[in-house]
């Protein structure tokens, strides 16, 4: 579920049990149903199932320069695919290894399959004769941290989206 604050500006997916919890308390509203109608029912109350709910409140979040390298992020940013051979990516490599002085960063990881990885080994790339498609960087966009913890999301969301997080 894609909670958004007052203003409609899009803060997190959260959980199915959190999104009505939110709805029922009165704290949150929902903006668009499921798109197959199901509905939540207790002795008192019936819910729709939300894709999409708005805080009533407005909540302040603060303001972050730096983006956190996590697996899930790069694995997003790299579409789970190997930047080497193009197969479902299941491994991280440092292009430069940490053993040659490469850093854990944005511009030195990359997913990789388990067998590139293991051909790759210890080597640089100029070693190997293999070459990158494209420059490793950070990922941009105000809302790459949402698509990035979430495999199967709703078409309604793009609307308070935006550009595409990339």
């Amino acid at each position: 579920m894609l909670l958004l604050n007052a203003t409609f500006e899009p803060l997190t997916a959260l959980p199915l049990r959190r999104a009505v919890v939110l709805v029922v308390c009165g704290k949150a509203e929902v903006v668009h149903g499921d798109p197959a109608g199901l509905a939540l029912h207790a002795a008192t109350v019936s819910v729709p199932v939300p894709s999409v709910i708005r805080l009533s409140t407005y909540v302040r979040v603060p303001y972050r320069a730096q983006v956190p390298l996590t697996r899930a992020g790069l694995m997003h940013r790299d579409r789970y695919r190997c930047v080497y051979c193009g197969a479902r990516a299941e491994t991280i490599d440092h292009v430069i290894p940490r053993s040659r002085g490469g850093e854990h960063s944005w511009q030195n990881c990359v997913a990789c399959c388990a067998r590139c990885n293991h051909r790759k080994a210890d080597s640089l790339l100029s070693e190997l004769g293999w070459r990158l498609p494209t420059v490793p960087r950070a990922p941009h966009g105000p809302h790459w941290r949402l698509l990035a913890h979430s495999t199967d999301a709703d078409p309604l969301w793009h609307q308070y989206l935006g550009a595409p997080a990339a």
